[in-house]
């Protein structure tokens, strides 16, 4: 028994041994130079059921069909009008991650280009995925899982999900590996995710305090340049060690933000609210539009006539001034704007008119 709650006792000890609030190195930052790549191509999705490109309206389809078929030896004759149904022009997205070698396969998206009811069913040929350089870091080819359902008929439709786009897995090879070089300087280089001096010189201190003073500085608020090992193979080790590294994050300044085009209001805990005074009222306006019917006389010869009435109510309710008291807390703060009743629209005009008397202490941002 004392076997099985002995492993338990030490992880208790080592989390409670913890810094309040501290975080691994590799959540704050990341190592300069090891980053995803982009890869994009164009390519033809042949087998469809009779829902590819229509090619009247899409004649790069017919075009790139050409020009594949010719390099087959296939010649088509010229001013032949071909009418398919089962292909359709695709673009193929993917993503190259770091350290990716020749051979290894990556998942690949599927985009229809043109108006292909559906790529169900289809197989994608053989496409070179490019980098931003131009150059093919990857070949793409295979068959498309989609995750959608769809029918019609008589011109009723009913769709589930998306069914022109979807993903190869593992639908790609590597052709050609990016470089990577870390360390190899004897330095390498950490980009903190949030532009903060006090959190760089928090990592500063936590990495020196792990390897020994001297081993990183800070270059400003986002870059901390780190003495690496020589060897190549301890280099692996070091950057293992070196992202599990606890720092603890300086408090993030206190930020409002708000959607202008959804009404959401996000703050976090530094936000703090003074006492003020707010009064908000709303304004309603309903129009409201009636057909009206008017009959002729009996053998007058008229014609009946039909006729729109509209009514108009306006009501404004009472916007009472109502007392916000000063919030030490997140929690004080959502309930002393709770109590004015606002909705997140209204909400947002009384937090910027907040701002400008001096009452709300944080940063508004709209996105």
């Amino acid at each position: 028994m004392d076997k099985l709650l002995l492993p338990l006792a030490l992880a208790l000890a080592a989390a409670l041994s913890l810094p309040a609030g501290a975080e691994p190195l590799k959540a704050l930052a990341s190592v300069q130079g090891v980053r995803d790549n982009p890869l994009i191509g164009y390519g033809l999705m042949v087998g469809l059921d009779g829902t590819g490109d229509q090619t009247m309206q899409t004649p790069f389809t017919t075009q790139s069909l050409n020009t594949m078929l010719a390099q087959l030896g296939v010649t088509v004759p010229p001013g032949t009008n071909m009418q398919l149904k089962n292909v359709a022009a695709v673009m193929v997205t993917a993503t190259l991650p770091p350290f990716a070698r020749p051979g290894q396969a990556i998942d690949v998206t599927v985009s229809s280009l043109g108006n292909a009811k559906s790529l169900r069913g289809g197989t994608l040929l053989m496409t070179p995925l490019k980098g931003s350089d131009g150059a093919v870091y990857a070949v793409a080819q295979g068959n498309m899982v989609l995750g959608g359902a769809g029918a019609s008929a008589n011109g009723s439709k009913v769709q589930i999900n998306q069914l022109t786009s979807g993903r190869i897995p593992a639908g790609a090879q590597v052709e050609r590996a990016v470089p990577a070089p870390v360390g190899e300087e004897g330095t390498l280089t950490l980009e903190m995710n949030r532009s903060d001096f006090g959190t760089a010189q928090r990592a500063v201190d936590a990495i020196n305090r792990q390897f020994g003073g001297g081993t990183a500085e800070a270059v400003d608020a986002r870059v901390i340049r780190v003495r690496a090992p020589a060897a190549q193979h301890e280099r692996v080790g070091f950057l293992a060690r070196l992202e599990t590294i606890d720092v603890v994050p300086a408090q993030d300044v206190a930020r409002v933000v708000i959607n202008a085009r959804t009404g959401s209001v996000v703050m976090n805990q530094a936000v703090r609210v003074q006492e003020c005074a707010v009064a908000h009222g709303s304004l309603s306006v309903v129009i409201s539009s009636q057909p009206v019917i008017s009959q002729p006389n009996p053998f007058s010869g008229g014609t009946t006539v039909a006729a729109q009435t509209s009514q108009i109510s306006l009501s404004q309710p009472g916007g009472a001034l109502q007392m916000v008291r000063a919030g030490a807390s997140l929690a004080d703060v959502i309930k002393g704007l709770n109590a004015l009743g606002a909705n997140p629209q209204d909400l947002i005009s009384i937090l910027q008119a907040m701002k400008s008397a001096g009452a709300l202490r944080a940063e508004l941002e709209i996105i």
